[in-house]
């Protein structure tokens, strides 16, 4: 017997998406409705398109510096040209431990003044804060040149409450 799936949050949204433009632009869609203090977490397979979104954020909210990939340096910040926040973009996927890594980052000083996103950050940031928005992207796996991904866009907490994820989908 199978255990009964979890509740799906009625505000998630579920996107498809077909190319590597069309998930940057998402993310330029997305920062649009990001402030300062915002945290949110990206997962999906390797080559699911994790940095393509977080590099559509970097060009919405206007920050200084190519967004790629920070899996050897774990975390950059990208400070914003104008007078938005700047981006502290994060790869957790090298770090074992859980939250005690990551407190040697000091997110938690930064969340307030800053959008973090965290690529790989399932049990290691969920304690810096209750409002947080998931974005979990699957693609197919194997040997495949399949670009097309499913993108689910789930805010957790009173922040994201009151948000109309919709807007994504325009």
């Amino acid at each position: 017997m199978e255990a009964p799936a979890a509740p799906r949050n009625p505000a998630d949204l579920e996107l498809t998406v077909t190319s590597p433009e069309q998930m940057r632009e998402l993310g330029r869609r997305l920062a649009k409705l990001l402030r300062a203090g915002d945290l949110l977490m990206l997962s999906g397979e390797l080559g699911a398109g994790k940095t393509t979104l977080t590099r559509g954020l970097g060009e919405g909210l206007g920050v200084r510096g190519a967004v790629t990939s920070p899996t050897f340096v774990i975390a950059r910040v990208h400070p914003s040209l104008g007078d938005g926040p700047p981006l502290v973009h994060v790869d957790a996927y090298r770090l074992s431990g859980g939250l005690d890594e990551m407190e040697d980052l000091d997110l938690d000083v930064s969340l307030p003044e800053s959008v973090i996103v965290v690529e790989w950050g399932e049990g290691k940031v969920e304690e810096l804060t209750e409002d947080r928005l998931q974005v979990v992207i699957h693609r197919a796996v194997g040997d495949t040149t399949d670009e097309v991904r499913h993108v689910t866009v789930s805010g957790l907490g009173e922040r994201w409450a009151t948000v109309d994820l919709s807007v994504l989908s325009a």
